[in-house]
């Protein structure tokens, strides 16, 4: 009896750790570490727009990537914002023709696991994970100056032991990295990492 018992209960327990690790993985993924610097600096220009971020079409009209969405506008807006302004008010003191530097952001992938999610199922909810493409373009001629990516992720383990926090703490930190990169590239074309380490 002991015997069949093992030979069930052993074969078991590994397909479901298995199973349990393999919901933990996320493919979403991007294999540059860094993006290359723009076409020229920001500070060229006389005016900046920057859209709202959207989400691509296949993980739009889904309510937790839609919250997830709410969060990231937050926290670019929180800082480009007044960014923004103060690029705009410098811009209008300078002469010649005036150019244009739109700043689109899109959330082109994202696996994100909400709170409740993490509470109920923990790790097996899988980890979350999120690609953000920015294409910038001169408003007036159409060209494109830099089409960055930016990548942020939290685990499956460290989001069940926080109940979320960290997942939370991702859709911050790919904010960030946008707005470090837009930032540091004002002054001159340097480029930045895309948090892929």
């Amino acid at each position: 009896m002991k015997s069949t018992l093992k030979k069930f209960f052993i074969p078991t327990l590994f397909v479901s750790i298995s199973l349990l690790f393999s919901a933990c993985a996320t493919h979403i993924k991007i294999s540059n570490t860094m993006n290359p610097p723009p076409g020229e600096a920001f500070s060229n220009f006389t005016a900046f727009a920057m859209k709202p971020v959207t989400l691509a079409s296949r993980y739009a009209n889904n309510d937790t990537n839609e919250k997830a969405l709410v969060k990231i506008q937050e926290n670019l807006s929180l800082v480009m914002e007044p960014t923004i302004t103060n690029w705009n008010h410098i811009g209008a003191t300078k002469g010649g023709t005036q150019r244009t530097l739109v700043i689109t952001p899109v959330v082109s992938e994202i696996k994100f696991i909400g709170g409740a999610a993490r509470f109920w199922v923990g790790p097996a909810a899988g980890s979350s994970a999120v690609i953000m493409r920015v294409t910038i373009t001169e408003k007036e001629t159409g060209k494109t100056i830099a089409t960055p990516e930016f990548y942020s992720s939290a685990g499956a383990w460290s989001g069940s032991w926080t109940i979320g926090g960290t997942d939370n703490a991702m859709l911050g930190r790919i904010a960030t990295r946008v707005t470090d990169y837009l930032i540091k590239n004002y002054a001159s074309p340097v480029g930045g990492p895309t948090g892929s380490q």
